[in-house]
């Protein structure tokens, strides 16, 4: 059967083991830190934190004993959706949905926090079965693991800009060039992974309460430095990526997000999808809701002209008392439709941002993320299908990664960013084959590229 079909499989048996006082589900899933043959499998146990009675469990309740397919097709789809934007995005003709304009949530905005979620998922779930066989919290390696992350970040990112780097060291003093590439270069997707998986790692084993306080508690710093420095910071010149080096604070909520449906899952199943789509849409209302002070940002119409060189808020995370009574009662954009550019309305914590990381963002993003992750379990666990280019990707994510870099460099010189719709399209259709084409050859022999 061709990679890119359609494939279905049979469903496969559940299982349940009970000891005194617990309930215990065995399963058969594979995280990112794992083997990715799906040959070889290997049996977990997982214990809930809270006490029960000891009865029998119904198999509708115990996890299935095959691989989670859903979270590498959902890894996949995270993948090309990335390529798709990165590509597209330097492009004149690329609509603004599709591009970061760090104003709004974009459906480019949308692919970040998915990967967030993905590392909390697997994360979580990895370490629950570690725990499990070794009765204790594998802490140090962990650490490595997310240690080794950092230096592949900095190594990857230093080389994909080597000829800017190696300019500014001849130009610049030393340590500005250090504090340069701390902001923005070294941290971009890679090290924002690192940074937060190593900041909820000691969450990362505890119940699902302590884990939400400690998302809040996160968020809550973060609104603290943002209104202290961070948020001038970030979008002053050299501008940050994705928060910047405090990112992790708020990147910690998708992240924990994949955590608490890592458990979900674990309970229940496929059959866990509506509850996850259900709380998807929650957290997406409570990101929302949370934006709603983005509009008493807005310029009054006499203001505008005397307004008009001036981009950031003077008050960006607390409004002042004279913006609150100036309100109009007027309700934010819904979500993905752009809102007034910066002469009409200046830049706040409270929009929804990527640049800066904003709490309003990256809640509605997870809440996309548990939405879209309970579609892919409903699809592919539960009615067995999946697409084989999500699988390619997703088995194989940080070889994607580096090599849409490498694709990129070979691709866009052949592609200016005033190129016609048609030229563009084949330029896309090359650059994405290329990376597709070596992840599948890479995954026909076996390899696969994890730290």
């Amino acid at each position: 059967m061709s990679n890119g079909s359609v494939l279905r499989r049979p469903v496969p048996p559940y299982e349940v083991a009970n000891l005194p006082g617990r309930k215990i589900f065995t399963h058969r899933i594979l995280p990112l830190s794992t083997e990715r043959d799906t040959d070889r499998v290997r049996d977990s146990h997982f214990h809930l934190s809270h006490r029960v009675p000891n009865y029998t469990m119904s198999a509708s309740l115990a996890i299935t004993s095959h691989r989670l397919t859903s979270l590498d097709q959902f890894r996949g789809y995270t993948m090309f959706g990335m390529l798709l934007v990165n590509f597209l995005g330097g492009y004149d003709i690329c609509p603004r949905i599709l591009k970061h304009t760090h104003d709004y949530c974009s459906y480019a905005d949308t692919i970040m926090p998915q990967f967030l979620f993905a590392a909390g998922f697997a994360m979580r779930l990895s370490l629950g079965r570690r725990i499990e066989q070794n009765g204790r919290m594998p802490r140090g390696r962990a650490v490595r693991r997310i240690l080794g992350l950092a230096c592949v970040a900095v190594f990857w990112y230093s080389i994909a800009d080597f000829s800017s780097i190696a300019g500014m060291f001849q130009s610049e003093p030393w340590l500005q060039v250090i504090a340069r590439l701390g902001k923005r270069t070294w941290f971009q997707t890679l090290l924002h992974i690192a940074a937060t998986s190593l900041w909820i790692l000691p969450a990362i084993a505890a119940s699902s309460r302590v884990r939400i306080l400690y998302a809040i508690f996160s968020t809550i710093l973060h609104v603290t430095f943002s209104w202290w420095f961070n948020f001038n910071w970030v979008n002053s010149s050299p501008n940050g990526i994705d928060g910047g080096p405090l990112g992790f604070l708020t990147w910690s909520i998708p992240a924990l997000c994949g955590t608490l449906a890592c458990d979900i899952v674990r309970s229940s199943g496929p059959a866990s999808a509506s509850r996850l789509a259900s709380w998807g849409l929650i957290v997406m209302v409570i990101g929302w809701l949370c934006s709603l002070g983005t509009v008493l940002y807005d310029v009054p119409l006499g203001q505008v002209e005397s307004q008009l060189e001036i981009r950031l808020a003077a008050d960006p995370v607390v409004p002042t008392v004279e913006r609150l009574r100036g309100w109009n009662g007027r309700i934010v954009e819904p979500p993905f439709v752009p809102p007034p550019d910066a002469t009409l309305r200046k830049w706040n914590y409270w929009m929804m941002s990527q640049r800066c990381g904003s709490m309003s963002y990256t809640t509605f993003a997870a809440g996309i993320s548990l939405w879209l992750f309970a579609l892919f379990l409903w699809v592919c666990d539960e009615r067995k299908l999946q697409l084989g280019v999500f699988r390619t990707l997703g088995t194989n994510s940080l070889a994607a990664y580096i090599l849409s870099d490498v694709a990129m460099w070979l691709v866009s010189p052949w592609a200016p960013n005033t190129a016609s719709p048609s030229v563009v399209i084949v330029a896309f259709l090359c650059f994405s084959g290329l990376v597709y084409g070596v992840c599948r050859i890479l995954e026909a022999k076996r390899i696969f590229i994890r730290v």
